[in-house]
């Protein structure tokens, strides 16, 4: 089994990406983005579609695509993963209303620039299915899809499903129902952020591999290779910002980690069913997140270790052992025929966590600077709204887009350290109980998961 070198995704493409050249001196541009995955392209693909005359320059310290962009579970969603009455005070239900409706159709609007750019990125339109395998994960589906109702937007998108009916679909031991969103899509990650950099290299921007930024202030982006001169600076760093100076507390790094089957032959896959390839996860308190992909192999994702202490990233994708042995007995619980099936990849990475674990746009007209992140593992379709919006802002556009209620949205830092690594791995570690006690004791949710959600803010 291989661990790290990224992730999966870039050894199924045969390996990483050739580095484009680093920053070569001073530059001036019209708009620097510092980082370049899904926001950082997503943003210069938009602000040149809108404007080619445009000089957009992209940093990036390692390589389009290094991060969560491609390393993650490769759910196109579409989802509103947040708790929506914190957008309430910026945008009324209206607003969150048309924030749903605005991230549902960031769907349809990656698989319209992937077909026009000619990205094969494995793309395959499917449904969403949420599993619940005891009592309580079943009253925590029910309570999502009344709580989606009740928002009265795309109610046809998501239905419950029975023990039978989802039994259809595949087969999981002890499956007792399941949420099946409409709507969504599954892909390969690394495919579609290296088809997006070139994409935006097609239409005129200048992406800076190996080039780290030191500072960022109005009018200039301080790096190791040179200052790029700039009205106009959009940070796209997402899990990495607390590497930056000063923002060490700004948005949590919170891990992921993932493995993946070899190929699965046919005989294990007429067990286990899935023909309709939906994307998958279970309603347990620590959920994972799988998918069947594209050459029949099973991806599964989870927390795993979540945090390290002082905001640490991960080294280029390595995998601690724990981490790994808990997401194949995760694997080997679900669909019990795996057992005879080696795993062949395993890797992890980090997502941005905003104190109310709530995502945000923002950009000030007065510095000329804009951020996007804290889209808490939801980021594939979230960062196109979010590439979408800050463009609109920083070409000082007044939109539908511009008015959603993440944007300019004011969230207060993590606490120092020890704290926000006591409340974080104290928060999963009572998810954890309590997923362990509805295992045990069919009933109702666990007291111990709410306890979890409010030390760390969730």
């Amino acid at each position: 089994m291989k661990n790290g070198g990224v992730s999966f995704w870039y050894a199924d493409m045969g390996g990483l990406p050739a580095r484009r050249p680093a920053l070569d001196g001073d530059i001036t541009a019209d708009v620097c983005i510092v980082g370049a995955g899904y926001t950082g392209l997503w943003a210069a693909w938009y602000l040149l579609a809108a404007d080619p005359t445009l000089k957009v320059v992209l940093l990036e310290q390692e390589f389009a695509g290094f991060g969560a962009s491609g390393r993650n579970g490769g759910w196109l969603t579409g989802g509103f993963a947040w708790r929506h009455d914190r957008y309430l005070a910026a945008g009324g239900r209206e607003g969150v209303r048309a924030m749903i409706r605005a991230m549902a159709g960031t769907v349809d609007e990656v698989i319209a620039v992937a077909e026009a750019e000619g990205i094969d990125a494995d793309i395959r339109r499917t449904g969403e299915l949420t599993v619940a395998t005891n009592p309580a994960q079943l009253a925590r589906l029910r309570e999502e899809y009344e709580d989606r109702r009740a928002w009265q937007v795309a109610e046809d998108r998501i239905c419950l499903l029975s023990a039978e009916e989802a039994g259809k679909r595949l087969d999981i031991p002890g499956l007792q129902g399941a949420l099946l969103t409409e709507g969504v899509a599954r892909i390969q990650p690394a495919k579609l952020v290296r088809g997006l950099a070139g994409a935006v290299e097609r239409k005129g921007a200048t992406i800076c591999e190996g080039t780290r930024v030191s500072a960022i202030a109005p009018g200039r982006v301080v790096t190791d290779r040179g200052t790029v001169s700039a009205p106009v600076i959009l940070r796209a760093t997402e899990g990495f910002t607390a590497r930056l100076p000063g923002l060490r507390r700004e948005w949590l790094p919170l891990n992921s980690a993932q493995v993946v089957t070899a190929p699965l032959p046919p005989e294990i896959w007429a067990r286990i069913g899935w023909d309709g390839h939906e994307i998958l996860g279970d309603s347990a308190n620590s959920y994972c997140y799988a998918q069947r992909t594209r050459e029949g192999r099973i991806a599964m994702g989870g927390r795993g270790v979540p945090y390290r202490f002082g905001s640490h990233i991960d080294d280029a994708g390595t995998a601690d052992g724990e981490t790994i042995r808990r997401l194949i007995a995760r694997l080997h619980r679900l669909f019990p025929a795996t057992r005879a099936v080696a795993i062949d990849h395993a890797w992890c990475g980090v997502l941005a966590v905003p104190r109310d674990w709530c995502a945000t746009v923002g950009f000030d007209a007065v510095t000329g600077i804009g951020c996007a992140g804290g889209y808490v593992g939801v980021g594939v379709s979230t960062s196109n709204l979010a590439g979408r919006t800050l463009a609109d802002l920083a070409l000082g556009r007044e939109t539908g887009l511009t008015a959603l209620p993440w944007v300019n949205r004011r969230v207060r830092r993590w606490e120092p350290e020890p704290l926000r690594w006591l409340g974080v791995r104290g928060m999963y570690a009572l998810l954890n109980a309590a997923d362990a006690h509805e295992d045990r004791r069919p009933g109702p949710p666990s007291r111990l998961a709410a306890l979890g959600r409010w030390v760390a803010g969730r």
